[in-house]
């Protein structure tokens, strides 16, 4: 429809699409819930008022009506599922439109990972909007499949692949002017440039905002979100399946500033996703806590609408995409139908079957990307001190502790220690072939015996194992290898559940609901083991990741991140 039939409908001349009676629009402009009709044509809203004709017409009797959610930052490869089955799980949900960085197959495919991302997601009735990567690899400190420079996001940018930077990673590298960051930065000029600067405060939040970074979504504390709102930081408040700061988060937000805050998700897995939801429950969870019903969606429509800069939805208003959700309790958002584009594409919290297509074959550039040198492999580690760094995870956070601990030693090596919960850890290459690899302790896992293993492992995607014994380690590490990529756990060395990612070593091409229930079998077999976490698989995932505080284990050692180098393991 061109923009004159588009006109003609708005001004009554001409019939509708679809006209939506007796519908209670919740205006996120005014504040207001607005008894009205809405006619939508040409995959746009029209006009709101009445007396509008149409060719279909839905009586909603009294329903309400907001715009799509916009989840304003995800990692669509850590549902484990490619874009078409992300999409089924969160379209039901009233998620219309998501600001996706795909920097996981980015650092291990490079630029056509991100090109079978975007491709993938082109024709599906979720809007997928894509960030380029701007941290392949994320420091130097690890291996990882692929180096993306300024001139590569660039081309992504030109091509119209990209529609602005994802999270800067390397904070250091902004504040301190590091000549390929501010480059990376400079191509944006003009475009959404998003942040990541855990712990970032005073002078050198100063800096990290003046280099032109606009948002923040790795807080976890009121006062440091406080902090970055007040120096002119959008915050992203998150929720994800391992990183749960939304209820901590809440308490800041006030009339007059939530403006400045939108909502996203980060990383969820599929039983989060199906089962409480995505941006949806974190409406319905600060509408719980007393924030105002038309806030709340608010900050999961317009506000993210207008940091992306996609001023063409956001609200429902004249010109826009009709991109809507429908609904009968404004305290409880339980999306009853959604609109994306103007087509019904959901329905009582089932994705319709139209829009999502075939699964397609997987390219050879995002599949067979597991290469290991299994001869360099090494798990031993001889005690060279009685004490040793060991990672502290904290559950339900990213950020981790530094403990020093007394080690234990049997015939001169150090071992896992279940009794204390002092498992060990390894990452070993799996791009390159180069036989690196860093082994470590790790406390807060819980295993009692037996050990997990991955590929997905935040952000260079190396393979990953955490064990209570060397055997069962290598034994699920080389069951992962064996799939092309995946998730293992393994016992006394044998396997016990497992779940193969064949794209990239991150995604299957399988349907979510078969994924959920091989993930499922995953967690279950880790509990049965000792495990008490939500979901220890992805716990493991983010201890192999160097820019969050304070201690991570790289395929090239011990990372301090706030000293920002590789330390020992022993400490003398």
């Amino acid at each position: 429809m061109d923009k004159r039939e588009l006109l003609a409908v708005a001004r009554g001349e001409q019939n509708a699409d679809i006209v939506l009676r007796n519908a209670l629009l919740v205006n996120v402009f005014s504040g207001a819930v607005e008894a009205t009709d809405i006619a939508i044509a040409g995959g746009k809203v029209a006009g709101i008022g009445q007396g509008y004709t149409g060719d279909a017409e839905i009586d909603l009797a009294g329903r309400y009506v907001a715009p799509g959610l916009i989840d304003a930052h995800v990692h669509i490869e850590s549902s484990l599922c490619i874009p078409a089955q992300f999409a089924r799980a969160v379209l039901p949900r009233g998620v219309t439109t998501v600001i996706t960085d795909p920097h996981e197959i980015a650092n291990v495919a490079g630029v056509e990972g991100i090109r079978f991302m975007a491709k993938t997601s082109a024709d599906l009735p979720l809007s997928v909007v894509i960030m380029a990567p701007s941290c392949v690899p994320a420091t130097a400190m690890e291996t990882n499949g692929a180096t993306l420079r300024a001139g590569d996001l660039a081309g992504l940018l030109g091509e119209a692949t990209a529609h602005g930077l994802a999270e800067v990673m390397n904070f250091p590298g902004v504040v301190y002017g590091d000549e390929e960051v501010l480059a990376k930065i400079a191509a944006f000029g003009g475009r959404p440039i998003d942040g990541h600067a855990p712990a970032l405060r005073d002078k050198l939040l100063n800096a990290y905002v003046a280099a032109g970074i606009g948002s923040e979504h790795e807080c976890t504390t009121v006062e440091e979100a406080e902090e970055k709102l007040a120096r002119g930081l959008y915050i992203l408040i998150r929720e994800a399946t391992n990183a749960h700061n939304l209820h901590t988060l809440l308490p800041m937000i006030t009339e007059q500033n939530s403006r400045r805050i939108c909502f996203c998700t980060d990383d969820r897995i599929p039983a989060d996703l199906m089962d409480q939801g995505s941006v949806d429950y974190m409406v319905r969870e600060a509408i719980r806590y007393g924030i105002a019903p038309v806030t709340a969606l608010r900050m999961a429509t317009l506000n993210a609408a207008e940091w992306f800069g996609l001023h063409d939805r956001g609200a429902v208003a004249p010109g826009r995409r009709a991109d809507l959700i429908v609904f009968d309790d404004l305290a409880k958002l339980m999306p009853e139908m959604v609109f994306a584009g103007g087509r019904l594409v959901a329905e009582n919290g089932v994705a319709l079957e139209a829009g999502f297509g075939a699964v397609p074959p997987i390219p050879a550039t995002v599949a067979g990307s597991v290469n290991i040198r299994w001869e360099a492999v090494d798990l031993r580690v001889r005690a060279e001190s009685d004490r040793i760094r060991v990672i502290g995870m904290i559950e339900n956070q990213l950020v981790t502790e530094e403990r020093i601990l007394p080690a234990t030693v049997r015939d001169g090596l150090i071992v896992a220690d279940p009794a204390r919960d002092l498992l060990k850890m390894a990452v070993i290459d799996r791009h390159r072939d180069s036989g690196a690899q860093g082994v470590g302790f790790i406390q807060g896992i819980g295993l009692r015996s037996g050990a997990l293993a991955g590929t997905v492992a935040h952000d260079h995607h190396n393979l990953v194992v955490i064990g209570a014994d060397d055997d069962s380690m290598l034994a699920a590490a080389r069951a992962v290898a064996e799939m092309g990529g995946g998730l293992a756990v393994a016992n006394s060395g044998e396997i016990v559940a497992s779940l193969a990612l064949p794209v990239a070593g991150l995604m299957s091409d399988r349907a979510i609901g078969d994924v959920r229930a091989g993930y499922d079998a995953l967690i279950a077999a880790a509990a049965a083991l000792g495990s008490p976490l939500h979901d220890p698989f992805m716990a493991m995932s983010f201890m192999a990741l160097e820019v969050i505080p304070k201690l991570k284990l790289t395929d090239q050692g011990l990372v301090d991140v706030e000293q920002f180098k590789v330390v020992p393991l022993f400490v003398r």
